[in-house]
């Protein structure tokens, strides 16, 4: 099709159209001194959002990322210490995030250089070059990330291993990581491009991994090797377990859960049919870790296995896209609380495939399911623990439509044993897709 370009006629035609169309101009005063999503919301929407459901479970108080990405930790932590607290009795506990955090970013870096020095041999224009150099480390992760670093590292107490400045605001500290890690990526492929031998390459790698480890232990303080674990109970009976290493608090805590848990996606897209299970290709943090992994399913599958866990009473790990359709202040994501078309005059509608696949939308925020109102046994919302503090939304706690669900939620980590003859899908051998798939988002 030949390219054409705006004419003087098709300005003129337009702009008779503007001033002759009434909903244009008074859009024109409304946008004149309101942010267009503001203009947009639909009050009679947001009632319909109620912090009400006919099955809910009871949680802690809701955590604070602060300025850091690590949504994924918290929403993770947030699922595990729910078991813990069950089954100690507490009102109040909190697993460490930063304790995950330092390890994950330790880790990341040396999966960045392996990553730098498989693809050593392609020249920086190659888009995979251009794709690991320009995620680099970062905050974002995915639930089988998570699972690699409980299980080579274990788990603390918040109150073992707290947050620093730096842990809960990540932007300079990235920023100072990822140039250094750039520097080392750079004289790695200079090495393998002028043939050293493998271990004066492997000498420099570990030296710069050296240079990181000291720079992190500065930003969160080294991890401790072994705690005291002190706790009192709702009774008000005080305990101690003496001389617990990470590995085996988590082993103690943890190990259970996280052997059972999958993470299945929504991915309505031709390039994954439903049923599969997919990988992704250079997304990961440890290396000789498990791969990440997901199981595609329909939405009624996907929906009923997170409904199962939450009957019974475990909450569930998810991911979306919080960038859609979102009233934050009032803790509300809904589509129907916004009519975009009516003030813009603008096309809105587009698939959930198409949305993914034309880069519209995608995972950027995880965090944890309680609850789901149910009418006649189908969800109409549902109730969402988030880790943006307690000053939104309910006390922390926000609320989305079953229709924001159906389009912007992606992923979820259930139990195997809610999936029902599903499971077995989970073993099949997967298929392994691109680096920069949309179904790797969250950990970038």
């Amino acid at each position: 099709m030949e390219a054409t370009s705006i004419t003087s006629e098709l300005l003129a035609r337009w702009s008779a159209d503007y001033r002759a169309d009434d909903r244009r101009q008074l859009a024109t005063l409304a946008l004149a001194k309101h942010d267009v999503n503001e203009v947009a919301f639909v009050s009679a929407g947001a009632q319909a959002m109620r912090q009400k459901f006919s099955l809910e479970i009871k949680t802690l108080e809701v955590t604070n990322q602060m300025n850091s990405g690590r949504c994924w930790l918290f929403a993770a932590t947030n699922v595990v210490r729910e078991a813990i607290a069950r089954e100690l009795n507490l009102e109040k506990f909190e697993l460490s995030q930063s304790y995950l955090a330092f390890w994950d970013k330790f880790e990341r870096a040396n999966y960045f250089l392996e990553s730098i020095l498989e693809t050593a041999d392609l020249p920086t224009s190659d888009r995979t070059v251009s794709f690991i150099l320009s995620t680099g480390v970062h905050d974002g992760g995915q639930w089988d990330m998570f699972v690699n670093i409980v299980r080579k590292y274990g788990l603390v107490p918040k109150d073992v291993y707290d947050e620093t400045y730096q842990s809960s605001h990540t932007n300079s500290m990235n920023a100072a990581l990822n140039r250094s890690l750039t520097v080392t990526a750079i004289r790695l492929r200079a090495m393998v491009a002028a043939g050293e031998s493998a271990e004066a390459i492997k000498a420099v790698k570990d030296e710069a991994l050296g240079r990181v480890y000291g720079f992190l232990c500065s930003c969160y303080g080294e991890p401790p090797r072994a705690f005291d674990f002190e706790y009192v109970d709702k009774d008000g009976i005080y305990h101690i377990e003496k001389g617990l290493t990470p590995r085996a608090f988590a082993a103690r805590y943890a190990d259970d859960m996280l052997g059972r848990t999958v993470s299945i996606i929504n991915a309505p897209t031709k390039d994954k049919p439903f049923h599969k299970t997919y990988t992704i290709r250079l997304l990961g943090n440890v290396v000789g870790g498990n791969d990440v992994r997901h199981l595609n399913l329909a939405m009624d599958e996907f929906k009923a296995a997170i409904i199962a866990q939450l009957r019974a009473g475990k909450v569930v790990w998810f991911g979306s896209d919080v960038g859609k359709f979102g009233e934050r202040k009032l803790g509300i994501w809904d589509d129907g609380c916004f009519n975009l078309p009516l003030l813009t005059g603008l096309p809105m509608e587009m698939s959930k495939a198409d949305g993914l696949d034309y880069g519209y939308a995608a995972m950027n925020h995880a965090m944890v399911i309680t609850g789901v109102n149910l009418e006649d046994g189908k969800p109409t919302r549902w109730k969402i623990e988030n880790s943006w503090g307690d000053e939104r939304g309910e006390k922390g706690y926000y609320v989305c439509s079953d229709s924001w669900f159906d389009e912007y939620v992606y992923q979820a980590a259930v139990e195997r044993e809610y999936l029902g003859e599903l499971a077995a899908c989970c073993d099949a051998e997967p298929t392994v897709l691109e680096p920069w798939d949309p179904m790797g988002t969250l950990a970038r």
